[in-house]
């Protein structure tokens, strides 16, 4: 009986969490897609989800959130952040770890979903048409002179997320655009992500998630054809991110 009642009280805070998030984010991209209409400004609705957004869900979602080796960035410079990929709940984690702009390299499909479409335009993300080989060469080219101009990119290559399968291998297509940008890929590590919300799941549970960012990894001098050689060294290197401070 004490499994049933407790079993029912946290569908109960799930549920109010869940009608808070869609809440919560309808709120901020009403609120961003004015603020880009008066003033063609993509960086502010980035700055108003770092800060409030990503913020709100976390309080709600009780996750409290410990970061590690931001003081070894320079963020005044762009930079590809390369994350493993845990849960839904990365997305608010990075935006609230990282204090910088983020743009994401996101499927095109996603653009046509209500809301969420609507804010990752807003925020200036980056549509990738995966399903097209020609254009997404070309994409991640655009990508490349986009970051040169001054825009910092993340992306988790692992293309979905691990479901407790440690970290997966990456796609190439990030680094391909690191390298054509010229700019350091910083590594980045999530734990507990998938305590806090686990794969495929609203069963939110309060949790201490850890955000760990790697020295950054030189991509001058480095050509189309080390992209493999590249993506294995950022993978190993967020695997040696944990347990260190």
């Amino acid at each position: 009986m004490k499994q049933i009642a407790g079993r029912l009280g946290w569908f109960v805070i799930n549920f109010i969490q869940a009608v808070f998030t869609v809440l919560w984010t309808a709120l901020w991209v009403l609120a961003a897609l004015v603020l880009l209409a008066v003033t063609l400004n993509h960086n502010l609705p980035l700055v108003m989800a770092r800060r409030f957004w990503a913020a709100g869900l976390l309080l709600g979602a009780r996750t409290r959130l410990e970061v590690h080796g931001v003081n070894d960035i320079d963020f005044s410079q762009p930079h590809v952040f390369v994350c493993n990929h845990q849960s839904t709940i990365d997305i608010p984690i990075v935006f609230r770890a990282i204090p910088q702009n983020l743009h994401f390299i996101i499927k095109k499909e996603l653009f046509y979903i209500p809301f969420v479409g609507w804010f990752a335009w807003a925020t200036g993300m980056i549509f990738v048409d995966r399903k097209n080989q020609i254009r997404v060469v070309a994409s991640l080219r655009k990508i490349g002179r986009q970051i040169r101009a001054g825009r910092s990119v993340i992306a988790f290559p692992e293309g979905t997320r691990s479901r407790g399968q440690g970290i997966q291998p990456f796609k190439k297509g990030v680094f391909f655009a690191a390298i054509e940008a010229g700019v350091p890929i910083i590594p980045v590590l999530i734990e507990g992500a998938d305590v806090a919300m686990p794969a495929d799941s609203f069963s939110v549970r309060p949790a201490r998630v850890r955000v760990t960012l790697g020295k950054p990894i030189a991509t001058t001098g480095l050509s189309a054809a080390d992209r493999a050689r590249l993506s294995e060294l950022t993978r190993e290197r967020i695997h040696a991110l944990r347990g260190s401070s």
